[in-house]
């Protein structure tokens, strides 16, 4: 089953799923302290007083505990209940999207729900071209709704992605501020040589004692030298190697904007994200979008 908002009001619905289990609040309180005894945190026991009042709206959103003592007793996935609160855990991708932060940073695309379906190729179209440059849309011919987990016993490497911080200007223009990265962190191993030119010279993500950097880079002994895509931009940086960075992976591929990114997000309290026109990210600019409600998003390959 997918992820689902439970029909109703959460505090009834709550009370019908313990009634269909057979169950009393005195018997919800009983199992909690089983589980509260076994992780040592009280935080984890439902009283069959706060319970009834949960069961009759008297009571708000339970805690994260709770609500995790709940998902165990009644055969309830986590996920529906945070849903069932208005909490879909599926956004945090979309809206990290939209809030851009001014330093570099790594993104985390975790899949909640593993049985979510998401638009997947299923058949390209024979006649296509693939030296040609053209649309995605006409690449396939039919697309179909998979769930993520088969997509993810399929073998295929899920990569990480990085976020260019909106001041981070060290490969400016080659990559812009505000651009997303796709990382292959399995090419750790750093290339000293073997490029023509500078489209073709590897790009590393790197994780430093104080952040995260995107560069180019150069190993000499023990001295690993982060340098910018020309001198101008920024001056070339130098840190003890591995002791003072760790390299995350080599930079497989590249989504971003040609529009100057904005250096800060603000929202006034109570505005929704997706009210403030000059952040939010639009096909129009060319601005990184996910696909679909799937972690996927776009990039343009690279080396």
């Amino acid at each position: 089953m997918t992820a689902k908002r439970l029909p109703g009001h959460p505090g009834p619905r709550l009370k019908a799923y313990r009634t269909a289990l057979g169950i009393t609040v005195r018997d919800v309180e009983a199992y909690s302290h089983h589980i509260a005894r076994a992780t040592e945190n009280p935080a984890f026991v439902l009283s069959h007083s706060y319970l009834s009042s949960l069961e009759s709206g008297k009571k708000g959103v339970p805690s994260l505990h709770k609500l995790f003592t709940l998902s165990v007793i009644y055969r309830i996935r986590f996920v529906d209940l945070l849903l069932s609160y208005g909490l879909d855990l599926e956004n945090i991708s979309k809206f990290e999207v939209d809030v851009k932060l001014p330093r570099t940073h790594v993104i985390w695309h975790d899949v909640y729900d593993s049985e979510r379906p998401i638009s997947f190729p299923l058949r390209f179209d024979p006649g296509f071209k693939l030296e040609k440059t053209d649309l995605l849309t006409r690449m396939v011919e039919t697309w179909g709704e998979i769930p993520i987990g088969f997509i993810q016993h399929m073998g295929i490497h899920k990569n990480l992605y990085g976020y260019i911080g909106t001041e981070d200007r060290t490969l400016y223009p080659l990559i812009r501020p505000g651009s997303i990265v796709a990382i292959d962190d399995r090419d750790t191993k750093i290339q000293t040589a073997g490029w023509k030119d500078d489209f073709d010279r590897p790009i590393y993500f790197l994780q430093l004692r104080d952040g995260y950097a995107c560069a180019w880079c150069q190993l000499n002994g023990g001295k690993l030298s982060l340098i910018p895509y020309s001198t101008g931009k920024g001056p070339i940086r130098h840190y003890d190697y591995p002791q003072d960075v760790d390299v995350i992976g080599r930079v497989i591929g590249v989504a971003m904007t040609f529009d100057q990114p904005h250096t800060k997000l603000s929202l006034k309290s109570g505005e929704p994200l997706d009210s403030t026109p000059t952040e939010r990210p639009s096909s129009k600019t060319g601005a990184p979008r996910l696909l679909g409600n799937s972690p996927l998003i776009e990039v343009t390959e690279t080396n």
